[in-house]
């Protein structure tokens, strides 16, 4: 098997959606911007996203949107709001969205091992 040639894509999310930019990180990650994409092989390149806290978020979002999990207790119920987690790390946003983007499965981690996200 020929080994891959990554490069490294980098992308701007100034005043750009979070959404818009996780679509386009992932399909990087993931290789299918290459024509010799196959689902069960990685060869996607590395990507490294730049001005994450400049990017634009619509609407009533920072509010509304809400991020959940579950310590497995009863009860256990956590949640934080889009605004919290962009204040604490505006990074930490992209990475949820990009992470939620890739297909579960067994190459999901090594893919987000080469994903850089900037301030």
């Amino acid at each position: 098997m020929k080994s891959t040639q990554r490069e490294i894509k980098i992308i701007d999310a100034q005043g750009k959606a979070p959404g818009r930019i996780a679509s386009e990180a992932s399909k990087f990650l993931i290789g299918k911007h290459k024509t010799d994409f196959l689902p069960n092989v990685d060869t996607g390149d590395h990507v490294q996203i730049i001005n994450a806290a400049k990017m634009a978020v619509d609407g009533k979002k920072m509010s509304q949107k809400v991020y959940y999990r579950h310590t497995t207790f009863a009860g256990g119920l956590k949640t934080k709001t889009l605004k919290q987690v962009f204040e604490k790390n505006p990074s930490d946003v992209l990475y949820r969205a990009v992470s939620r983007m890739l297909p579960k499965n067994k190459q999901r981690f090594a893919r987000l091992k080469r994903l850089v996200i900037n301030n």
